[in-house]
């Protein structure tokens, strides 16, 4: 059912020094920051040959990713995000197996225009797993 990594999300407190850190220290080639209201977070993506990393920042005080640094104060990994085919068929096909899709159930649109959902981490290995319609 997932196809390719689409990427791999790291939440920053300072998105401007990590993307310095991954254009001038690991000489990638990154975007401009993305606002991302609806999320909650502000995004660069970091253009890789096979993928992509999305280093997020809050975007404000009720931001799922401003909870996750209060956790984890240093940053880290925060999620990861699969291409699906079909995005309410993989849905549909995870919640008749026990998996938990978070929010209301219904695809919200992404940082990449697409329409994209979360599942529950506890439901895989304490991974919070993006999927987004390819």
């Amino acid at each position: 059912m997932i196809g390719r990594l689409n990427h791999v999300a790291i939440a920053v407190k300072d998105l401007a020094g990590a993307t310095a850190l991954y254009r001038d220290t690991l000489g990638a080639r990154v975007s401009q920051p993305l606002p991302q209201p609806e999320h909650g977070v502000t995004v660069v993506f970091v253009e890789l040959p096979n993928t992509k990393v999305e280093l997020l920042e809050p975007l404000g005080a009720d931001s799922p990713v401003a909870k996750f640094i209060e956790r984890n104060p240093d940053g880290g990994i925060h999620h990861i995000c699969y291409e699906v085919d079909d995005i309410i068929v993989a849905r549909d096909r995870l919640k008749a197996t026990g998996a938990r899709v978070l929010g209301t159930g219904e695809p919200r649109i992404g940082a990449h225009g697409k329409p994209v959902l979360f599942l529950h981490p506890k439901d895989f290995t304490g991974t919070l797993v993006e999927l987004e319609q390819a």
